[in-house]
């Protein structure tokens, strides 16, 4: 919640010991706690401080960082200390959670040292860079104030913009996987490392200094080669064979941990983000406000679901598509070579999640090993809500759950978003089985 601060009161004015926020770029951190943070994934790089109000340490405040795809959250512990590791250097947001600090205290605006400013609209968030070093200290003082609130209004506006582009980048997912069920019946759980590969790709690609408009089309051209090096490699021989949708499955599943741990294997733990990540967010219209990146990922977006509309509705080889959809025998019988087009669905479907994960790493996590698994169960919810195998549903689905993700965290924690959305689904299901545009089905 973004909250604006008015400093009344005598602790209104400067502590004459000690500046408000106070910062070194020192090997050894002025703080240097042993317990704070120690549930983290620890690295080389990080932020710590003290809080204190009357020159009292103040515990149990919960204080985050943010920025370049990556979040981290902890809680000052009895003598006011706190950690928090990040991937890398870079620019990044600290953010004082105000509603836990004590009551009638706030973070003091007039209490900030020179060059130490809030980001505009907040009084408890403020761009820290590292210096020289791998640490950074942010020693905080508070004084009493007034807290107030922005509006209901404004925070569910913002959260209804971030859930579309949330949804947006979920439907490219969804829509390819919609498309290989509704052809194959299979329920692919290696999406997700179609998804992890595409930003890996695009990782590879900008690590030789090439700009994000070459290496976006290079990674949709990789995505095509996947898919069409899955389906010839793997499941056209399979199918061949007769082997049952269950069975399909169950080799989805391996093919999904086994890819997973060949990208550990190559790119490690950690997480890395691709150029431009955490770019600074552009006031727009009212609470409205995005980043350049966020308007690019929208609009990439918009333009590859219009492009797969079109596909489907006007070309040949999409309307051969929907007909296999349909019905496989009877499609195959009016001479339609149902082999071919499953293998431009598994090019397509490849290729628009490569595209979605390259998104997603701009959008929240960075790139990482197992990023593709932290959404699949969001896209099969998109899918299932939508109605199974209709691309138009997977998208309608996506949006829904996009924008219930995002709205969510102004009534529960922003741990339990994702759940949020699966419970709506679950309840949508009881009262349509079939799935928003799906069809009614007569079962034995």
């Amino acid at each position: 919640m973004m909250l604006l601060a008015t400093p009344t009161g005598a602790n209104a004015a400067p502590p004459a010991s000690a500046d408000a926020v106070a910062s070194a770029d020192t090997e050894t951190a002025l703080v240097a706690p042993d317990e704070p943070g120690g549930d983290q994934e620890q690295t080389q790089f990080y932020f710590s401080g003290l809080i204190n109000f009357e020159d009292d340490p103040v515990p149990g405040v919960e204080v985050s960082i943010e920025g370049g795809g990556f979040d981290a959250t902890t809680v000052t512990d009895a003598d006011g200390r706190w950690r928090l590791y990040v991937p890398e250097k870079d620019t990044y947001t600290f953010i004082v959670d105000e509603d836990t600090l004590p009551e009638g205290v706030i973070v003091d605006p007039t209490l900030l040292p020179e060059g130490i400013a809030p980001v505009q609209g907040t009084s408890a968030s403020f761009e820290v860079e590292f210096g020289l070093t791998n640490s950074r200290v942010l020693n905080l003082f508070l004084g009493e104030g007034t807290r107030v609130t922005t509006s209901f209004v404004d925070q569910f506006t913002e959260r209804i913009v971030n859930g579309i582009n949330f949804g947006l980048l979920l439907a490219l997912a969804a829509v390819g996987v919609s498309l290989i069920f509704g052809t194959t019946g299979l329920t692919n759980f290696a999406h997700a490392e179609m998804l992890t590969f595409g930003a890996v790709m695009a990782l590879l690609f900008a690590g030789f200094g090439l700009p994000m408009w070459i290496v976006i089309p290079l990674v949709l051209v990789a995505g095509v080669a996947l898919g069409w090096g899955l389906d010839a490699g793997l499941w056209k021989p399979l199918r061949r064979r007769g082997i049952g949708l269950v069975q399909l499955m169950i080799v989805s599943i391996g093919l999904s941990l086994a890819g997973r741990y060949v990208f550990q294997f190559f790119i490690g733990g950690g997480t890395y983000q691709l150029p431009g990540a955490g770019s600074p967010k552009i006031d727009l219209i009212g609470p409205i406000s995005l980043s350049v990146i966020d308007m690019w990922s929208m609009g990439i977006s918009v333009l590859a679901l219009a492009g797969v509309a079109y596909w489907l509705l006007r070309t040949r080889i999409g309307k051969a598509t929907r007909a296999i959809s349909d019905n496989p025998g009877l499609a195959a019988a009016s001479g339609i070579n149902v082999d071919r087009v499953i293998r431009v669905v598994w090019m397509l479907s490849a290729s628009l999640a490569a595209i979605a994960g390259v998104l997603w790493a701009y959008f929240r996590p960075g790139v990482k090993w197992d990023m593709g698994m932290q959404v699949l169960l969001l896209i099969f919810a998109a899918v299932t809500l939508g109605g199974l195998g209709t691309a138009f549903g997977a998208l309608i689905g996506s949006l829904i759950v996009g924008i219930l993700v995002e709205v969510s965290t102004l009534w529960i924690p922003s741990d339990l978003k994702y759940v949020g959305a699966l419970v709506v689904l679950i309840l949508i299901l009881l009262v349509r089985p079939q799935g928003i545009l799906g069809r009614k089905e007569r079962l034995g």
